[in-house]
């Protein structure tokens, strides 16, 4: 898959009420991606408008910051019955 750009999260904007990553896409849109996809290793911001996206670089310990701005927690992993 190829992306348009890697971007660091630290540059990218974080609304907790929505849990949303986004940044300026060269379409005048935005990419983005729930918190909850990036703590799951989608690393992938998608913009809605066109077909760009970009890397997100980071570490997941990076998420616990912007959890805990949002009030929530991240996703429990999810069991699977052999």
């Amino acid at each position: 898959m190829s992306t348009y750009d890697q971007i660091e999260i630290e540059d990218m904007t974080f609304d907790p009420d929505t849990q949303i990553f986004s940044y300026p896409c060269p379409c005048g849109d935005r990419f983005q991606v729930f918190i909850d996809d990036l703590y799951d290793g989608d690393d992938v911001a998608v913009c809605p408008s066109c077909s760009l996206m970009i890397q997100v670089i980071f570490d997941k310990d990076d998420l616990t910051e912007y959890y805990e701005e949002a009030g929530s927690q991240p996703p429990e992993p999810i069991a699977v019955a052999a």
